[in-house]
């Protein structure tokens, strides 16, 4: 193998962001530098450092004591190069200015950390000419190509707190409670989080809901003495109006509150957990995942093995083609065993079986 001394590496976090971020930084960076002698550099916001030239040298001392920290020491941004821009035929690029960027810093590669839409960028730049790896990380799990992102566990804890305080409210007042969950089209954390906590209604994008059943079902529990009921509702799922360019009006957890209490005539709350669940220090299981990632990161760069993303695979972490990740979205199957095991605890997936 040819020696990796004197290679240089950039690392960016981009998109939301999410507890294990400085993990992972850590993870690569301190493996880059200590084991394979390479020069670390952070750019700053996301994509936006990587097109504005915005970047800092980080030394093994920058790297440390950030395990535990929660949010991203580079900060990040929802930027995107690859979307059209209001630069003119005159004016370069973004790719352009990232391309010229890193050639002029010599970089051997870039790292970017982020969810789909940052693999999906990572790819395009790949393409571009860009040595790039992809690190996968989202509290909602929905990265194709890996069994589990970091962020998720940490978010799952934190959701599942806030159902289990929320029961006693529920219970003290004999109302219904609505939780609504983050993960955009998918329910992996409304599913996992609603499951640990004890949900009685678990409504998810992967499962259409019907309106009749979620009323037979809480008035069913409502006649057998049990007058509370803890709804968990994913953010992604379908709330009126679906019309072509036309936004809904109402969040998914007030919406589904409102056609409760309309439905049944029980008292119903809406909850919210919004930004809580991307927040605060990342769980133990999610520093461990964010250090495994970060450090084989390191040596795939080592390796040569650009375009690709480190993924948790059947315990292990392997690399999977960018090229096969973006794009893709990775929803819960229909036929999960842990959607069939809370089915049989008499949870409501608000459809008829």
């Amino acid at each position: 193998m040819a020696s990796t001394k004197g290679m240089k590496i950039g690392i960016l976090t981009a998109g939301g962001d999410c507890p294990g971020l400085n993990a992972a930084i850590r993870g690569i960076g301190k493996t880059a530098a200590l084991k394979y002698g390479m020069e670390v550099y952070g750019f700053s916001s996301g994509f936006l450092g990587l097109v504005n030239d915005e970047y800092k040298k980080l030394s093994v001392r920058d790297m440390s004591g950030i395990l535990t920290v929660g949010g991203t020491i580079l900060g990040t941004s929802r930027e995107k190069p690859f979307k059209k821009s209001d630069y003119n035929k005159y004016i370069r690029s973004k790719p352009e200015q990232i391309k010229e960027n890193v050639e002029k810093l010599g970089l051997d590669c870039v790292v970017c950390i982020g969810g789909n839409g940052t693999m999906k960028t990572a790819n395009k730049l790949q393409q571009h000419g860009i040595s790039v790896v992809g690190v996968p990380k989202t509290i909602d799990n929905d990265i194709w190509g890996t069994d589990r992102t970091f962020g998720f566990d940490s978010a799952v804890n934190i959701a599942t707190e806030a159902i289990d305080r929320i029961h006693t409210t529920a219970n003290s007042h004999k109302r219904i409670m609505v939780v609504e969950v983050m993960g955009h089209d998918a329910g992996w954390l409304t599913l996992y989080s609603g499951v640990a906590g004890g949900g009685d209604v678990i409504l998810i994008p992967e499962i259409p809901y019907e309106r009749e059943v979620l009323k037979e079902y809480i008035l069913k529990r409502y006649d057998e003495g049990k007058p509370y009921s803890i709804v968990v509702v994913a953010e992604g799922i379908e709330v009126p109006p679906k019309k072509s360019g036309v936004k809904r009006n109402k969040s998914a957890g007030n919406y589904i509150s409102e056609i409760i209490q309309k439905d049944t005539g029980l008292e119903t709350r809406p909850t919210i957990l919004g930004y809580i669940q991307r927040g605060g220090s990342p769980s133990p299981a999610d520093r461990i995942l964010a250090s495994e990632l970060g450090s084989y990161t390191a040596q795939m760069i080592s390796e040569g093995k650009f375009g690709q993303m480190a993924a948790s695979k059947n315990g292990k972490i392997v690399p999977v083609p960018l090229n096969d990740v973006a794009g893709r979205l990775k929803v819960v199957p229909g036929d999960l065993p842990l959607i069939n095991q809370a089915r049989a605890l008499d949870t409501c997936f608000g459809a008829r079986l």
